[in-house]
């Protein structure tokens, strides 16, 4: 896990340092998008929620947004950075246990994510109106994940049920793909289609030692792209 995020580091700085570099030089654009993520929710921590409390994998999806600026390398190769960001709270109550007179024990789940990546990206010119276009890049992605309301003490023999709230926060290195679609308005704006698959995960700490948290999935945007 430690080699596997040192060379995500490494690449993330190596992206960005040719970005810095070439700025200068070459036109750039800024993309604007709004969309869906749909977590992949495939680790321990997801399968331990959704056999405890009420909540299952499609529960997590959400709306995602974010933005990117990115400049030519060539006639048909960009460098983007982005920030994305999603959030979602889920309320939740325990499937196979309640309170006397058959009351849920209720608590509320809640992840954010905010992935910040650099994307190397072939745009293929051409004749046609709408220009499709395929990228890979790399990702830091900062995490919050969190679960408050009541909880019953497996501990106790009596299962007391106890007001708490749990916590852990970090930051997960990975990779996405992206591919899309391009269609101009004018010579400065086009509407923009992409989708995106992000790969990452976490070994977490905090409150919830032991459990890794999975940060991937894929995601539908539009939006605009502005040329500049």
């Amino acid at each position: 896990m430690l080699r596997s995020t040192r060379i995500v580091g490494l690449s993330f700085v190596t992206l960005t340092v040719l970005a810095v570099s070439a700025a200068p030089s070459h036109a750039g654009g800024l993309d604007l998008r709004a969309g869906a993520f749909f977590p992949r929710a495939d680790s321990n921590l997801f399968a331990d929620d959704s056999e405890l409390y009420t909540v299952e994998k499609n529960d997590w999806r959400g709306f995602s947004g974010g933005a990117e600026y990115s400049f030519n390398l060539g006639p048909q190769v960009e460098l983007g950075f982005s920030v994305d960001g999603y959030g979602r709270t889920i309320d939740t109550e325990y499937r196979d246990f309640t309170r006397s007179g058959d009351r849920p024990i209720n608590q509320t789940l809640k992840l954010t994510t905010a992935p910040v990546g650099v994307t190397l990206r072939f745009v293929p010119g051409g004749s046609h109106r709408a220009t499709p276009y395929v990228g890979v890049g790399a990702d830091l992605v900062y995490y919050e994940y969190e679960e408050f309301g009541d909880f019953i003490d497996f501990d106790d023999p009596d299962l007391a049920i106890i007001a708490d709230d749990f916590i852990d926060s970090g930051t997960a290195g990975g990779f996405h793909a992206v591919a899309g679609l391009r269609i101009p308005i004018n010579h400065d704006f086009s509407i923009t289609a992409e989708g995106r698959y992000l790969w990452a995960k976490k070994n977490m700490g905090e409150d919830f030692r032991g459990n890794k948290i999975d940060l991937g999935g894929p995601s539908a945007f539009v939006g605009v792209h502005i040329s500049f």
